[in-house]
């Protein structure tokens, strides 16, 4: 018991036993699903139950209902049911119900597992536990939708009894019925008593006969009082037409068009000395638009000659700095040439000798003897031609690897004999 109430104290703290998530069972289920021992006592009492009351068709998933593995069958069934396909080969049942019977509390304790509570919780399908008798409490109740105390009970909860629908619905036809009938009676009293009250055809047209009759019989004498009518007013008219009168109205309407005309005239000649007026006007205004215009051409073209005078002297003074700049960089070009010029090193009295090609010989081993060369001073050049009789110059020979280099022979400079160099 200690194991249940600290079990029951956590699942109900996780929101398992909630009302809120519970649903509302279906009034008239067409399939209804059972898990439960298919041997027992249980399902005969609740296939017995529903032939009585209203037969409907029943799914059995069958599980053991004790014992070791009987809590993960039940689970298995719950979540099964759920889980079959709307319009399957097996039809999905709109109701389910775990029944069990009566039990010690060790035999009823598969339905106190964990694993059975959340089933039953997650289930989306209402579902009813019907587990022991009504004394026996399990976890299972608490997380069904709704408990019965017995599986028997169970059955009754899941269907109404159809017998006492029958009388009920022949009642209710039976009530519509004598509604109906004494609804018609009433709106027959109702036509009757208007009929009553409604005037006879006769009476209906009398006063509009009448009315007919006393035109009919007034219409004669109101043709004659029109045509009389008409003929005073044709006659007032033709007395009206006669030669003089014609005059009176030709010289009238002579007066009004020559009255017409003078008066058109004059508008005419008040419109042109209007116009005329506004033409001047404009006119003078126009002048005026043309001189301010000239004006500020003029003054625009003045400050546009003094700009483009200061961009031009500024341009001057701009091209005098940057011909400044370049002749000195000119200046020091040259002076920078004059320095790095060979002409320098003539002029403290050295030469620059060339071979018959004109390039320059820069080691005494390049001239052979009897070569032709070019000696340049700084205020001239000379021809020359090497001496046969000196014996030419050769180049060091570079020592093969691994041997010493030998060292140089020096040349003794004969006694007497002048230097090209």
């Amino acid at each position: 018991m200690a194991l249940m109430e600290e079990r029951k104290k956590k699942l109900a703290a996780e929101g398992l036993f909630d009302e809120a998530r519970k649903q509302l069972l279906p009034w008239l289920p067409e399939v209804i699903g059972v898990v439960t021992s298919p041997t027992g006592a249980v399902i005969r009492d609740i296939l017995h139950r529903l032939q009585d009351r209203f037969p409907r068709r029943v799914v059995v998933w069958p599980v053991k209902v004790q014992g070791e593995g009987s809590a993960e069958q039940v689970a298995a069934a719950i979540r099964g049911f759920n889980a079959l396909p709307e319009g399957g080969r097996i039809p999905r049942p709109d109701l389910l119900i775990v029944a069990r019977g009566g039990g010690s509390l060790e035999d009823l304790w598969s339905f106190n597992e964990e694993i059975v509570v959340r089933a039953a919780a997650e289930s989306m399908i209402p579902l009813i536990s019907a587990i022991g008798h009504e004394t026996d409490i399990t976890l299972i109740d608490f997380a069904a939708d709704k408990r019965a105390p017995t599986p028997t009970a169970a059955a009754e909860m899941a269907v109404p009894v159809r017998a006492e629908l029958f009388v009920e619905v022949s009642a209710l036809a039976r009530r519509t019925m004598l509604c109906w009938q004494r609804a018609q009676e009433s709106r027959r009293n109702e036509l009757r008593a208007a009929a009553r009250a409604l005037p006879g055809l006769s009476e209906l047209l009398a006063i509009p006969r009448q009315r007919l009759d006393g035109a009919a019989s007034a219409l004669p004498r109101g043709l004659k009082a029109n045509t009389h009518a008409h003929f005073r007013r044709f006659a007032a008219s033709s007395a009206k037409l006669t030669l003089r009168v014609l005059h009176a109205q030709v010289s009238h309407a002579a007066q009004r068009l020559t009255i017409n005309s003078e008066r058109l005239s004059l508008s005419a000649r008040s419109l042109v000395r209007r116009r005329r007026d506004r033409f001047s006007g404009l006119e003078v205004r126009l002048k005026a638009s043309k001189l301010a215009n000239a004006q500020a051409q003029h003054q625009t073209i003045v400050r546009q000659r003094e700009r483009t005078l200061r961009l031009a002297e500024r341009a001057r003074r701009a091209v005098a700095t940057v011909m400044q700049r370049l002749d000195a960089r000119v200046a020091h070009s040259g002076q920078l040439l004059s320095a790095l010029s060979y002409r320098g090193v003539l002029a403290r009295g050295f030469a620059l000798v060339r071979d018959e090609q004109g390039q320059p010989v820069h080691a005494a081993a390049d001239i052979g003897p009897g070569a032709v060369l070019d000696i340049e001073f700084a205020d001239g050049r000379v021809g020359a031609t090497a001496d046969a009789d000196r014996p030419v110059a050769t180049r060091p020979v570079k020592p093969a690897a691994g041997e010493k280099a030998a060292a140089p022979k020096r040349v003794v400079k004969p006694v007497g004999q002048g230097s090209l160099f």
